[in-house]
């Protein structure tokens, strides 16, 4: 039985010439990148080129990239960092109501200490209304965050346009979460309007314990790790090389696949909606038609995701009901809730996560053991 995982968003498969980057490091090029002495060297000049690689894929200079542990990392040393550094400039904060839980409970956390947050609401397809954040804005508003693409229902939110309202009506910093979106989708020119920016490793198709943080140059945040001053002092800690030098391979990678690769996943993504929406009777699309190509987002009435997941699981197709990092809390999910979905939606919600490694008769396969499992299922729903 062929395996189709379809849970990308998660987690990606590491490409292999990541993989052997990762494994040239840990047993060929393996010196600390701070030390002086060759091997020290070399591992620095691998480094280099790894900062280089994610620069130029989002047209900023290298300067401005920050290695980190991952999107979570990013996440709150970008909210938390500006948050502490502009505290006496003032204390409002902005984001919205369907960020990853490691935005959301960043601001929680900043809540507790004092921070005022206004949560911006999203339409039915999960789209934030730039009025209402032109309307959030005051004088005492120090950050706003808003991701680029939903990791549960693919929205694209109008990043360009959110830059340009920041800017013309306040003096607060922009970060974008932009996880789900790099790689996969054109980012904003030279990020312009952007201030922080957080990425991930392994949502690229690179190793997992990676990530970076863009911080435009003259921006100034709080580091929230202390020790060696290692990354130009704003984030001590030896550098993870290994994981640095995938993921800068993985980078380099994506970005000269971007367009193909693009093509291909909205390509699978349409045959994938249409299967279902055609043929599955009693199911609705959760979020926009196109948005993201590599996410989708549909509720199987009558059923409930996580039986419906494992169902699938058995026939060694993986899907997903929603965040992974929500998944063990056994909660529904905040961004169906906030696009005012039902709670029977909610329950029976399954994210599919695409990636241009898939085929079109994978697709057709999924629709079709789907079919069979939905009717199953619903035979022993309670009428």
């Amino acid at each position: 039985m062929k395996q189709i995982y379809l849970d990308n968003s998660s987690t990606t498969k590491v490409l292999d010439e990541a993989a052997q980057a990762v494994f040239d490091v840990m047993t060929e090029h393996f010196g600390n990148p701070s030390s002086l002495h060759r091997k020290g060297i070399e591992a620095e000049k691998i480094m280099r080129q790894a900062r280089e690689n994610v620069a130029d894929a989002l047209g900023v200079d290298s300067r401005e990239i920050y290695f980190t542990s991952g999107g979570t990392e990013s996440n709150n040393w970008a909210i938390k960092g500006a948050a502490y550094s502009l505290r006496r400039r003032g204390n409002h904060l902005i984001t919205t109501l369907i960020e990853h839980p490691s935005v959301l409970e960043a601001f929680a956390a900043l809540e507790k200490e004092g921070f005022k947050v206004t949560y911006l609401k999203v339409d039915k397809e999960g789209f934030i209304h730039t009025n209402e954040l032109k309307e959030a804005l005051t004088s005492e508003t120090v950050l706003v965050s808003i991701m680029y693409v939903n990791n549960e229902v693919g929205s694209i939110q109008p990043i360009d346009e959110a830059a340009k309202i920041i800017k013309a009506n306040s003096n607060a910093l922009f970060h974008v979460d932009a996880v789900q979106a790099f790689g996969k989708i054109p980012l904003v020119s030279n990020l312009e309007g952007i201030d922080l920016l957080s990425l991930s490793g392994h949502k690229i198709y690179g190793p997992k314990g990676v990530g970076a943080l863009f911080i435009r140059d003259k921006v100034n945040i709080e580091p929230i790790l202390h020790g060696g001053g290692q990354e130009a002092g704003l984030r001590s800690g030896t550098e993870n090389l290994p994981g640095i030098a995938g993921f800068g391979v993985a980078v380099n990678t994506c970005f000269k696949n971007m367009t193909k690769w693009h093509s291909k996943m909205a390509e699978l993504k349409q045959r994938l909606r249409k299967g279902i929406l055609e043929n599955i009777p009693d199911t609705v699309l959760n979020g926009p038609v196109l948005g993201a190509p590599h996410i989708l987002n549909i509720s199987f009435l009558k059923t409930r995701g996580e039986i419906l997941l494992h169902a699938l699981e058995a026939k060694d197709i993986y899907v997903s009901t929603g965040s992974a990092c929500s998944s063990h809390k056994n909660v529904k999910s905040h961004v169906l809730k906030a696009m005012d979905k039902n709670v029977e939606e909610q329950d029976s919600a399954i994210r599919f996560s695409l990636c241009p490694f898939l085929s079109l008769e994978d697709m057709e396969y999924t629709v079709q053991v789907l079919a069979q499992e939905v009717k199953e299922i619903r035979k022993f729903v309670r009428r």
